[in-house]
C-alpha cells in the first residue's frame, strides 16, 4: 500500500465536568451546533460544521483529576483554526468575555517570527484550547 492511510480528523473527543458549561462555551459562545449526544453516557455532539467535537462528562465530576499537560500522556490542547487575524481577534473577544475562561497566552505570534498567530485560554471545565491563524 502507498499514499497516506488517513484523511483528517473524524471527531476529537474531550471529557468535561460539566455538560451544560461545555455547551454553553462551544455553542453559545463559539457557535458551535449542536447535533446529537447520548442521554445515557452522558454526552452531547457539537460541530462548527468542520470539526466534531464528542463532549463526555466525567462519570464523576467531583473527583476527576485535571489533566496535567507536563506530567501526564494525552492531549496536550485542541488547537482549532480561525481564518485570518481579525477572526482571531473577534474569537479573542468572544471567548475572553465568556465566565470563567482563564488566559494561558495572549494574542502574539505562535514562535518568534512567525506570521501565524494565535492566543491560548482554558475553557470552563479546564481543558487547554488554541486558536490560530493558518501557517503561511
Amino acid at each position: 500500500m502507498t499514499g497516506k492511510l488517513t484523511r483528517g480528523v473524524h471527531h476529537i473527543g474531550l471529557t468535561v465536568p460539566d455538560l451544560d458549561q461545555a455547551h454553553a462555551f462551544f455553542c453559545g459562545t463559539l457557535g458551535f451546533e449542536t447535533v446529537g449526544g447520548v442521554p445515557d453516557y452522558p454526552s452531547l455532539f457539537v460541530s462548527d460544521g468542520t470539526i466534531l467535537l464528542t463532549l463526555w462528562r466525567a462519570a464523576d465530576p467531583l473527583t476527576a483529576r485535571a489533566f496535567d499537560r507536563r506530567a501526564n500522556i494525552g492531549l496536550h490542547h485542541l488547537s482549532l483554526s480561525v481564518t485570518d487575524d481579525a477572526a482571531l481577534e473577534a474569537a479573542w473577544t468572544a471567548v475572553t468575555a465568556h465566565p470563567e475562561v482563564v488566559v494561558d497566552a495572549p494574542p502574539g505570534p505562535i514562535s518568534p517570527g512567525s506570521p501565524t498567530r494565535h492566543f491560548l485560554i482554558f475553557i470552563p471545565g479546564g481543558i487547554r484550547l488554541e486558536f490560530a491563524t493558518p501557517f503561511a
